[in-house]
């Protein structure tokens, strides 16, 4: 089988513009999640943004693409790479701001649809949409598209959508396509740009929304804090990567997907599903449960996804297997946030650094959760996402 290296990382996150600062401010257990209130018309909730209003999709794509190929070392046009980037909410901002705009357009008196004045979109996107030239720029797939004339790259160009696991489907795809010789070079990531009066709206209906900041496995956990983030990787086969003397982060050994075809947004209560996905990508590894050293969790601090997942990592790894979540530092990039989870873990297997669990104080599960950045032996690393709709991904790296 061939061997696929990660040899460019860009990451952007509510912890930092670049790698090293996210790596930096994670270890000090900082959080770049702040109260914020993007929108008049709904209430101030604690958020994950990277400025100080929401940020726009084209300019986070472009900013994290150019980062990952600077950190490969790679200079555009790269026509033979494939193009692997998802998001779970893609252009919605975009679409939400065109129904604004139809609906003051028909009804100018402020009786339709969102009321007058009311979704202020008060950020970049606002400029974007005053000049909506084709609505066609913002179909899911577009994302990746431009990012695949960003880096002049002509071969073939994949947006997977598989919810909260986007991130770590997109890579496990753009590994597919080099393990089975479709390609040597492959730039894969996830993007997401959620903060939209929708979005919010949908997640505090739900009440999956936490109120004061977000507390992974914590025993008063309040839910999830939205934030926005994108990290894009550089994949090359080994020997792609050796013929041009790339360094290397660590190497993509197998991943598991599964679904529970159970729910919209509740886990299947016994886990089955999320247990096949880890064990589909740890028979995929040739590695037994035994071999991880870190675990990425998905750690989204709601009430269910932190019991059940914990129940999983209980059944299937060993008691000292050290886990922790990013979340309590970032928000929850949904589509993306497998994709930060790869980057933080990658540099965990480069710095030999276990990254903390920031936000937990007072731990409800019997995990070994890393409270606080420490030195480790770290040889294989696993990261999980689960998704809504049961969606469950797993992926396992090496030093």
């Amino acid at each position: 089988m061939v061997k696929v290296c990660v040899t460019g990382i860009g990451l952007i996150s509510a912890l930092g513009g670049s790698l090293e600062d996210n790596w930096r401010n994670l270890l000090a257990a900082k959080s770049g999640i702040r109260l914020h209130q993007p929108f008049p018309e709904l209430t101030p909730l604690p958020l994950g943004l990277i400025g100080q209003q929401p940020c726009e999709l084209t300019m986070l794509t472009h900013m994290v693409v150019a980062s990952a190929l600077q950190d490969a070392g790679l200079v555009a046009p790269l026509a033979d790479c494939a193009v692997v980037i998802g998001s779970s909410r893609s252009y919605q901002a975009s679409w939400e701001m065109l129904a604004k705009q139809m609906d003051e357009k028909f009804h100018p008196q402020g009786d339709g649809v969102f009321g007058h004045g009311a979704w202020g979109m008060g950020h970049t996107q606002e400029s974007s949409m005053s000049s909506f030239g084709n609505w066609l720029d913002t179909l899911p797939q577009m994302n990746a598209i431009a990012a695949a004339r960003q880096i002049g790259a002509s071969g073939m160009v994949l947006a997977p959508m598989a919810a909260c696991a986007t991130g770590i489907w997109s890579i496990a795809q753009a590994a597919l396509l080099i393990q089975t010789g479709q390609c040597q070079q492959a730039l894969a990531g996830a993007v997401e740009a959620p903060i939209t009066p929708l979005t919010l709206a949908g997640f505090q209906q739900m009440g999956a929304l936490a109120k004061t900041g977000a507390y992974p496995f914590d025993l008063y956990r309040e839910g999830l804090v939205l934030g926005e983030g994108a990290a894009v990787f550089v994949l090359e086969s080994a020997e792609f990567a050796k013929q041009r003397q790339a360094k290397v982060y660590g190497e993509i050994l197998g991943f598991g997907l599964t679904n529970d075809a159970y729910h919209p947004n509740s886990p299947e209560p016994e886990g089955k599903s999320a247990i096949a996905a880890i064990k589909q990508c740890l028979e995929r590894s040739c590695l037994s449960p035994a071999d991880i050293d870190y675990i990425h969790a998905h750690g989204t601090a709601t009430q269910l996804n932190d019991r059940i997942e914990s129940m999983v990592i209980q059944r299937l790894f060993p008691e000292k297997v050290a886990v922790s979540s990013t979340k309590g530092s970032t928000g929850h990039t949904l589509g993306a946030s497998g994709a930060l989870g790869l980057a933080f873990s990658l540099m965990a297997l480069k710095y030999q650094i276990l990254p903390p669990c920031v936000g937990l104080q007072q731990p409800e599960f019997d995990l070994e959760i890393v409270t606080a950045a420490r030195l480790s032996k770290i040889r294989q690393v696993l990261c999980l996402s689960f998704g809504f709709g049961g969606q469950n991904a797993a992926i396992a790296l090496a030093r």
